[in-house]
């Protein structure tokens, strides 16, 4: 009789697809850094991942857009050609200020569409084109099986897609592979609720402006003191890149 076979014990460590709860899950799928220090330490890989469904659930669809998606736009435009297709969006981007904080205002294409399978056609072929640089799309009535399958075009097409929802939708399973639920103006509430990792019991907070943008304000002021006149007045409270346009997409 040949002998019983024995059971070999597996450090998980050596294990490449396996992570332990504990930890945040490795990857080897390409990221891109969100320009937000505090998140990327939060994500897996460090950043957005590529290639791989984002969803985002607001109280109001026009908050936190820029805010929180800007400086990882910013990196992603200077490393690939090719639009940022907006789908819906509720109000279109003020260019010179977007462009200011990086994203040049003709990288950016607006896709009017009120019908919800409108919006998913548009998302389905912005995904599937191989100059889109990345997707923000605003699907507050997307079924489950439409946003898996939105996940699998952003995965076999290697694209950046942001998919925006109310904070209804936390109670709907999600394929996200990165799942926030964002508050404030100011100061960015961010709750993780999904990544490859343990839950994170404390929301982050992001301050309201990005480095670029507090670095352009700061530029903009000590001008202002070397020159005779009236001191440049500052931004309001609250502001965005979204209040210069009142006009709905």
């Amino acid at each position: 009789m040949s002998s019983p076979a024995r059971l070999r014990l597996v450090d998980p460590a050596s294990l490449p697809h396996v992570w332990r709860a504990p930890e945040l899950g490795r990857t080897a799928e390409p990221v891109v850094a969100t320009g937000h220090s505090a998140l990327d330490a939060q994500l897996p890989g460090g950043g957005w991942p590529v290639g791989s469904l984002v969803e985002i659930l607001q109280e109001r669809p026009e908050q936190h857009v820029w805010q929180l998606l800007l400086p990882g736009l910013a990196k992603a435009v200077a490393e690939k050609p090719g639009p940022i297709v907006l789908i819906a969006a509720p109000f279109e981007p003020f260019g010179p200020s977007v462009g200011a904080q990086g994203v040049p205002g003709e990288r950016l294409l607006c896709i009017k569409a009120g019908k919800p399978a409108a919006r998913l056609w548009a998302c389905e072929q912005s995904l599937r084109c191989a100059d889109v640089t990345a997707v923000l799309a605003w699907l507050p009535q997307a079924k489950s099986a439409e946003l898996r399958r939105l996940h699998m075009d952003a995965q076999q097409n290697n694209k950046l897609l942001f998919v925006f929802r109310g904070v209804d939708a936390q109670r709907d399973a999600s394929p996200a592979r990165v799942r926030l639920r964002v508050e404030g103006v100011d100061t960015l509430r961010l709750h993780i609720l999904k990544r490859r990792g343990p839950p994170l019991e404390k929301p982050l907070l992001l301050p309201a402006q990005s480095p670029r943008m507090t670095a352009l304000l700061e530029a903009r002021r000590r001008r202002g003191a070397a020159q005779p006149g009236p001191a440049p007045t500052s931004p309001r409270q609250g502001s965005h890149v979204l209040d210069r346009t009142a006009a709905p997409a």
